[in-house]
């Protein structure tokens, strides 16, 4: 089969698939505090409708695929849809992404089922901080969830950070301590404008501003990364010289785009192929796959969506007026 390439050539191995609209926090970066107005149980992808929908990708090229929502694993039986995934033939990883409420019990089922790296999202160790944020008292589930997580030593265990400035910004040290202590990678993200997150430019914290703070204490040393990685990758040195367990990345898409190596493509749960995190065309598959679509015309329309793949996003400030979907609707 021919790769799943656009009209920049660029080739797209890496599949982010929504299992649900839905989350148990109200992260106010990535949902309207009210107006989301949820998707009805009909109008979500089956898991029998994902898992085809992933096959006919993996066929044509993917090798990764990473669960999103929402929340994951609020969606009920997601255990089997990761273990029916974990099994398509040429599928090299299958990961999740997670606020951590729900994985304290959950890190070693995923991990039994067929998950191999779990990204974490955290954008603060302090418990009042985080009820601000996420709207949610849960803060010491999520440190459970962590902590079981560590344990289980999954292939890849990141902790995602987006930084905003006169919020969590004070706190880049302390997570660069936690990365230092522990085998982890803490991604530091630059924020990022969508509907209705009340982005504005002054909040952003750029990443050669986070390296100066932490500069401050630590040594950083580049790591080589794949050709298509969207983190700039670090290890991390004390004082003394003594090498940290975990490392610390930087995701830069406000202030050194890496639109030119971008493999990514995204289902949301309502069944719509994304090109493009930041700009709105998307094309649905599910009304056509409910109609009767053979997975040739399936294959077509998810070439037809790249097909609409711009360049690069457009700068900050125009995305923030943007109609594109909120971050929830998308898919993380």
């Amino acid at each position: 089969m021919t790769a799943l390439l656009d009209g920049f050539n660029r080739a797209h191995t890496y599949l982010r698939i929504s299992v649900t609209d839905r989350c148990n926090l109200r992260c106010a970066y990535c949902m309207p505090a009210e107006g989301i107005v949820y998707r009805e149980k009909k109008e979500l992808l089956t898991f029998e409708e994902i898992e085809r929908v992933a096959a006919i990708m993996v066929r044509l090229g993917v090798t990764k695929i990473r669960l999103t929502g929402g929340e994951p694993m609020v969606r009920r039986g997601i255990e089997n849809l990761v273990k029916k995934l974990s099994r398509l033939d040429g599928l090299k990883t299958l990961a999740m992404t997670t606020n951590a409420t729900l994985l304290s019990e959950q890190a070693g089922i995923l991990k039994e089922n067929g998950i191999k790296a779990l990204n974490i999202s955290l954008d603060t160790l302090k418990k009042e901080r985080f009820l601000q944020v996420t709207r949610r008292d849960q803060f010491d589930q999520v440190w459970s969830g962590i902590q079981s997580a560590l344990s289980q030593n999954f292939d890849e265990l990141k902790l995602n950070v987006v930084v905003m400035a006169g919020f969590n910004d004070d706190e880049i040290l302390p997570f660069v301590d936690f990365a230092f202590q522990n085998r982890i990678n803490v991604r530091f993200i630059e924020f990022m404008p969508f509907k209705d997150n009340e982005w504005k430019i002054d909040k952003v914290v750029t990443y050669k501003e986070m390296i100066e703070t932490i500069e401050k204490q630590y040594k950083l040393s580049a790591l080589s990364a794949d050709q298509s990685a969207v983190g700039k990758d670090f290890a991390l040195f004390d004082g003394n010289g003594k090498k940290g367990l975990g490392t610390v990345s930087f995701i830069t898409s406000m202030s050194d785009s890496f639109c030119s190596t971008c493999n990514r493509l995204r289902l949301t749960a309502d069944g719509s192929v994304k090109s493009c995190l930041f700009y709105p065309a998307e094309v649905n598959l599910r009304d056509r796959m409910r109609a009767g679509a053979e997975d040739a015309e399936v294959e077509e329309m998810i070439r037809y969506s790249l097909s609409l793949k711009p360049e690069a996003h457009a700068p900050a400030e125009e995305l923030s007026q943007s109609e594109n979907r909120t971050m929830i609707e998308i898919g993380g």
